[in-house]
């Protein structure tokens, strides 16, 4: 498959330094953190959505002005990691060094600019959780107990009976075991009122709202209990240095290092950096994660003594279309499949564009296609391209300003405005206010729709001047010239607003369009609401580049068939499926379901139900009317004469108006196949089964 051009990867360095010098004045210190990234396993796209969404975010404010410091990392202690690095036969360490560098390089190729990458087994980290942990301890709010509850390992969670969904973990839905032993605790109930306070006199604390709500209604408000912060039954954690039977739970390890990677000390001897910096600006995390960072942290810091983060984001997840991922079915999204096939900048802008602010996004390979080749080859890469082509044909690549608009135009026959200039120009000056607004509540995806409305507009702009018809009489060749010049200085605006969000594509679009020096076409974030900043009289390149090719969705699906079918077999083994336990019962129970072998003697449709079949079995001297949702998987002739398992003590119910009287009991896995269950041996209709 022809892939397209790939655009020359910005080290970070250079990053900065472009940064830096077209900053505007310093408007102060901005301190931000993406969760850190749990050491289990290679990130999805999913995972890797929020470093994308963070550094866009951290970007922007380094271009508004502010002395950004962005922080993210990964998370590397915990039962399940001991567990994981058992199974491959490897100590802990080796599996966590592995781990986050394949972490570090998926973060490096979606070009992050991160300022630390902070690892939780990094030695200033363990000692300084070590000395927080003695703190509170010391001053009461730590103390020694025993624990009794139900466990999800997963999680790393101890959950009483009635937080329980279920039966099962309330944050994953998994299945948890009973587990008692010996562990420190965390006094919660101590600072609940005033965390309950803290939030409700700072509404911009927890966002968006809807996540603020959850966290007040379904655990503040009921009551808090205290926390387990220690284990005893696994050694993969920084040990509490005063009881070396205990391991420090991960979440009190995890959480501070939001403090601890900026230089905090617990004994009052915190770096310049820290004083600087905290409290953190912005914490960027998921969904599913705000409890931990919006009760438990904030409670951590009241004890500390610390500031509270100015606010915490609960962003929403980006989840594939066609069910859930799996590696057996071959479905998993990795963000370097993804860049391999369409490019760092185009995989950003589909994540960064498509999600929305508070509920979850879709990514599909299909959807990427349909990205690429609308706004990023035809909206944008168009218009770049040929305003390159038009600029060197007419005049030899030279863009000139020469004050010939379209000013006193009049109105067509609609009253609407002929007065193309100005109505440009006012759609570009205003969109850096309209991109600074939208960032300033977080609402990137809104955000990058107001830049790509500028380059909308642009692309209008040429239908309404026709340069190929002013191109045709020589009286109006200096009204071409500044058609020409409107065109580029709006495109330079609209690839600086760009910056923050496909950084590799505005560098791109600056060469072309200042090819002897692309510094110069990189503006001050205070300047992008001025027009006709360009130079009169400088050229654009004569070897224009395509920005974005177009992708045909044929050729794309046949290259994502490969890729599926080499996770399929890299991922071999047989992946059991995911039963959920219901409670236990008694053989008194058991008793009470009555199953008896039926011959299937009729089957057919129901009518305007897809998924309906409708069979007469016999049971012995009786037909039953059973109705099933199997039509997907069995056609109505292939169920006649089976012999099946029906349950037959059921109350009859009706199912889209037809009366059925038992159930025919089926097996389905995790790959959507179903069975329905047959006897291996003529056994006469009406058979008992138990």
């Amino acid at each position: 498959m022809e892939k397209p051009v790939q655009i020359s990867r910005i080290n970070l360095e250079k990053i900065r330094k472009m940064e830096v010098i077209n900053m505007p004045q310093n408007k102060g210190p901005f301190y931000m953190t993406t969760a850190i990234a749990y050491t289990s396993g290679k990130p999805h796209i999913g995972n890797t959505y929020e470093i994308v969404l963070a550094d866009s975010i951290a970007r922007f404010r380094r271009q508004e002005g502010y002395d950004v410091f962005f922080q993210t990392g990964t998370d590397e202690h915990g039962q399940k990691i001991e567990l994981k690095a058992e199974e491959a036969g490897v100590t802990p360490k080796e599996f966590v060094d592995k781990t986050s560098a394949e972490i570090k390089r998926i973060w490096d190729l979606m070009d992050t600019s991160y300022d630390k990458f902070i690892r939780t087994t990094d030695d200033y980290h363990e000692k300084q959780v070590q000395k927080i942990f003695k703190k509170l301890y010391d001053q009461g709010d730590i103390y020694k107990g025993a624990y009794e509850g139900m466990y999800c390992t997963p999680c790393e969670s101890f959950w009483t009976e009635s937080q329980l969904v279920d039966g099962k973990c309330p944050d994953c839905g998994r299945e948890v075991k009973p587990a008692k032993e010996e562990a420190y605790f965390f006094k919660m109930s101590k600072y609940a009122n005033r965390l309950i306070e803290h939030i409700n006199t700072h509404p911009e604390f927890i966002q968006p709202v809807s996540r603020k709500n959850e966290m007040m209604n379904n655990f503040l408000l009921p009551g808090l209990q205290d926390l387990c912060v220690s284990r005893t039954s696994f050694k993969w954690g920084i040990p509490v240095d005063f009881d070396d039977k205990h391991v420090v739970y991960v979440w009190l390890d995890a959480l501070t290092n939001y403090i601890t990677g900026i230089g905090y000390d617990a004994d009052g001897n915190s770096s310049e950096q820290y004083k600087k910096f905290w409290p953190a600006d912005l914490h960027l995390i998921g969904k599913d994660i705000i409890r931990f960072h919006t009760i438990y942290w904030p409670i951590f810091l009241m004890a500390l003594g610390e500031p509270l983060p100015k606010q915490v984001f609960g962003h929403p997840w980006l989840l594939q279309n066609d069910g859930k991922m799996s590696k057996s079915k071959g479905n998993v999204i990795y963000a370097d499949d993804l860049v391999d096939m369409f490019g760092v900048d185009a995989v950003r802008y589909f994540v960064l564009h498509e999600m929305p602010f508070e509920n979850d996004g879709v990514i599909s390979w299909e959807l990427l296609v349909e990205r690429m080749n609308s706004d990023l080859a035809n909206t944008l890469g168009n218009l770049v391209n040929r305003t390159i082509a038009m600029s060197n044909k007419y005049f030899g690549g030279v863009v000139n300003k020469t004050g010939v608009t379209s000013e006193g135009a009049g109105v067509d026959e609609n009253g609407a405005s002929l007065d193309f200039d100005a109505d440009l120009k006012a759609v570009v000056t205003a969109t850096r206010d309209k991109v600074q607004e939208k960032m300033s509540t977080l609402h990137v995806a809104d955000a990058m729709t107001e830049v790509f409305s500028l380059f909308k507009r642009c692309n209008k702009y040429i239908d309404e001047t026709m340069p190929w018809a002013l191109a045709k009489d020589e009286s109006k060749k200096e009204r071409l010239e500044e058609v020409l010049y409107n065109l580029v200085e709006s495109i330079t605006i609209g690839a600086n607003l760009l910056k923050s969000f496909m950084p590799n594509t505005t560098e791109s679009i600056l060469k072309q369009l200042y090819p002897a020096a692309p510094s110069e076409g990189e503006r001050d974030f205070d300047d992008l609401d001025k027009f006709g900043l360009r130079k009169s009289g400088e050229n654009v390149t004569d070897k224009p580049e395509i920005l974005f090719a177009r992708l045909d969705i044929n050729v794309v699906m046949e290259e994502v068939e490969k890729l599926q079918e080499a996770q399929r077999k890299a991922n071999g083994a047989v992946e059991y499926p995911v039963v959920e336990k219901k409670p236990e019962i008694t053989f008194e129970d058991f008793e009470k379901i009555q199953i008896q072998v039926g011959e299937v003697l009729k089957c057919e449709p129901v009518k305007k139900a897809k998924k309906l079949l409708c069979s007469q079995i016999r049971v012995g001297d009786e037909v039953r009317q059973i109705v099933s949702g199997i039509s997907q998987y069995y056609k109505p002739e292939e169920m006649v004469g089976k012999k099946v398992a029906v349950v037959t003590n059921l109350a009859p119910r009706k199912i889209c108006g037809v009366e059925s009287q038992g159930m025919i009991l089926a097996a389905m896995d995790d790959k959507d196949n179903l069975s329905v269950m047959t006897v291996d041996k003529d056994i006469i209709a009406g058979s008992e089964i138990g």
